[in-house]
């Protein structure tokens, strides 16, 4: 089941930037000496990651239960979980769609790999110079530049005044 699934909703902006994320994951996925399970997983769970992106709140509280976070990190529980009740079996491609705006210490390469296409894949506006170099780098300095992605969104974070989740916390403490 590759491709947005049926119950997505995406706007025409979203849909540009969920094939712009799996285009960089397909690229990188090619450029690795990845096997075909992880390189399937890698392009699903970018198709995936903002499929419930563009849902209005009441529907993504809904699905997901939770009343305590922030609406804006409430699209990839909300995905993973429909996902899930689909028959998506794949705990890493589960864990990356869930866990893609905040991060995840406990990610296989499928999470980090989906955390960083999302931010450096190159429609967005912002720092694209370094994003261009960072996403460029993947292939050969995976780990290296998944640190640095990670400390790029936690100074965002708290240069915008946002308060950190525990998980964004925990991951960033796996990697420095």
């Amino acid at each position: 089941m590759s491709g947005l699934p049926e119950w997505a909703v995406v706007s025409d902006k979203r849909r540009a930037h969920i094939e712009r994320v799996v285009a960089l994951l397909a690229h990188w996925g090619e450029a690795m000496p990845l096997d075909a399970r992880e390189r399937a997983a890698w392009i699903d769970a970018g198709w995936w990651h903002d499929a419930l992106r563009d849902a209005d709140e009441i529907t993504l509280r809904s699905l997901t239960g939770d009343r305590e976070r922030p609406f804006g990190m409430l699209h990839g529980p909300a995905a993973a979980l429909r996902l899930e009740a689909a028959g998506e079996t794949r705990g890493d491609v589960l864990d990356a769609i869930r866990w893609h705006t905040i991060g995840s210490a406990a990610w296989t390469r499928t999470g980090r790999a989906l955390y960083m296409a999302d931010f450096l894949e190159p429609g967005r506006q912002f720092m694209q110079a370094d994003r261009a170099f960072l996403a460029d780098r993947v292939p050969e300095a995976f780990d290296a530049v998944f640190r640095q992605v990670v400390r790029l969104r936690l100074e965002w974070t708290i240069r915008e005044g946002k308060s950190l989740a525990l998980e964004t916390v925990a991951l960033w403490n796996a990697v420095r």
